[in-house]
């Protein structure tokens, strides 16, 4: 599958959030070239886009059977959920682990960037949402809370469950953990 052209055509429906801007931005930044992972799914380049995409056909599947019809919501969340894996502020989120031989791991191909804070990736996602587009409270609810109770965030989370929410984060939990095709 052709993950940028299908990416594309999601940023097509998305033509009333004025989006082309961003996402000319985020792909001069690396998104299509990033890794989604250092070592699990999308442990190469060009894995964060190809598993945006994965996530956002399942999320949209998930909302048609159960009745969510917001489809441009759950498009912004599941195509930029993890952005913030792109890196922050120039710095890119995973570098090459090279092994002391000089050559690249197989086993673990990338290694998160040690001149990074450690701000989450979901913090990053949703300020850089938020900088670009114009988004209501739900889907920024969504992107902070995509991991669920499986990320430091989760103890915010509990009680607060969404619809939306609920859908990213099992559409996304099913993508990187069954690497659904």
């Amino acid at each position: 599958m052709d993950y940028l052209k299908k990416y594309n055509e999601y940023i097509e429906i998305l033509q009333d959030y004025d989006i082309d801007r961003f996402s000319k931005k985020l792909l001069e930044r690396g998104f299509d070239k990033a890794p989604a992972s250092s070592a699990y799914h999308g442990s190469e380049e060009g894995g964060l886009l190809k598993h945006n995409v994965k996530v956002c056909d399942i999320a949209l599947g998930i909302a048609e059977a159960v009745g969510y019809e917001n489809t441009a919501a759950v498009i912004i969340a599941a195509l930029f959920h993890d952005i913030g894996k792109i890196g922050y502020k120039g710095k890119p989120n995973y570098v090459e682990n090279i092994l002391k031989s000089g050559k690249r791991s197989e086993a673990k191909p990338y290694e998160v960037n040690k001149e990074l804070l450690g701000i989450p990736h979901e913090v990053i996602s949703l300020q850089e949402v938020e900088n670009n587009i114009e988004i209501d409270e739900e889907i920024a609810h969504a992107i902070l809370f995509h991991n669920g109770l499986y990320s430091g965030l989760g103890r915010e989370l509990k009680g607060h469950e969404t619809k939306l929410q609920m859908i990213i984060h099992f559409a996304d939990l099913w993508e990187s953990r069954c690497n659904y095709e």
